[in-house]
């Protein structure tokens, strides 16, 4: 039985991981799935718990600089700029690691690892406690959208882990950015709430590349994959800030005889038109508030087995909309609604 552990049981927490079992614990984006890092067994039972492909290289979690020095090499002063300007907190760095440091279980079987200092200081009291850095891929089952509570793990995961470190809903709501600084110049992999406009006051060449993850290739950072965060249902992205498109979204997915529900800001919700329709779940009034509730309104959605289409707001890929972007184009699996005089037509657009 998987147990919900409070603050005050950090110690039973930091036991349960040295012991090589499974603890959720919380950061500032996401709840992580944590493991001993140097413990090959306890890290193969997060890809057993999670349903996830071992190919897929898993984060490893610090609590200070020092542990990354004692794994990885750095190849240029970048890592130490970065980690002096952004750690603790959502900035995941790409190294190479020194041979034989790390198990090839946790890093996909490349030559290079992921390392981040979360935000949140309950989990970096776990790891000094548990005396270990630990891999922490979403708590999540793999695919699904990430969970922001600890309900979210415990509706995944119940049963399959030791336990949860709960810390309340998390802050930022979208997983870490993810730069690789493992080749010249640096590239972004994977957006995040340190935006690239943020990196470049640090980096200035860095690349902007999160591309689609092919079948067959090896990915060097999580949530990658072509098709991730997915709820149950079909999601349909509308990019647009206009009531009426989103009623002729929502008339067009009844159509289909289908329950369908909205993710979208208090603007689009609130009109006429749709304030009454049952099946909705608000982003908040901004892409701030957006990215802090798309996980959480996915699963909304998900505890609703009735649902089968849920018609979600996009937004301009500008700063923090990044990641928002990146993260509801998987969910939906790059499947938008484009709505012409209330003619509908599902298009597919590959923007990465």
């Amino acid at each position: 039985m998987t147990q919900r552990l409070k603050r005050t049981e950090l110690a039973l927490a930091a036991q349960m991981i040295q012991a090589g079992e499974l603890v959720a614990f919380p950061t500032e984006t996401v709840y992580g799935l944590g493991a001993d890092a140097t413990n090959a067994a306890a890290v193969k039972k997060v890809y057993a718990a999670k349903g996830r492909p071992s190919d897929n290289p898993l984060i490893v979690h610090v609590s200070s600089f020092e542990q990354v020095k004692k794994y990885a090499v750095l190849p240029n002063d970048y890592a130490a700029t970065l980690v002096k300007a952004f750690w603790p907190g959502p900035l995941t760095l790409i190294l190479p690691i020194k041979h034989g440091a790390l198990d090839p279980i946790v890093t996909g079987g490349l030559k290079t690892a992921a390392f981040r200092m979360p935000r949140n200081q309950l989990t970096r009291d776990l790891i000094d406690l548990a005396g270990v850095p630990l891999v922490g891929p979403s708590a999540n089952t793999s695919g699904k959208p990430s969970p922001t509570l600890a309900d979210h793990v415990l509706h995944d995961l119940s049963g399959k882990i030791a336990g949860v470190l709960d810390d309340g809903p998390t802050d930022v709501g979208v997983e870490s950015t993810v730069l690789d600084l493992s080749v010249v110049p640096p590239v972004i992999l994977r957006p995040g709430a340190v935006t690239r406009e943020m990196l470049l006051q640090y980096i200035p060449d860095v690349l902007d590349n999160h591309h689609h993850v092919a079948k067959d290739e090896i990915p060097k950072a999580p949530g990658m994959k072509y098709k991730h965060y997915a709820p149950n249902a079909q999601v349909y992205i509308v990019n647009s800030t206009d009531p009426d498109k989103f009623q002729s979204a929502v008339k067009w997915g009844l159509a289909q005889n289908q329950e369908v529900g909205l993710l979208a800001t208090d603007a689009i919700i609130a009109s006429q038109h749709l304030l009454r329709f049952k099946n909705q779940f608000s982003l908040g009034e901004d892409i701030q508030s957006a990215s802090h509730q798309l996980f959480d309104g996915l699963r909304y959605f998900d505890l609703n087995p009735e649902i089968k289409l849920i018609i979600a707001q996009g937004f301009p890929r500008q700063g923090l909309g990044e990641a928002y972007m990146n993260r509801l184009e998987k969910s939906a699996g790059s499947e938008y609604l484009q709505i012409d005089d209330q003619q509908v037509s599902v298009i597919r657009e590959m923007t990465r």
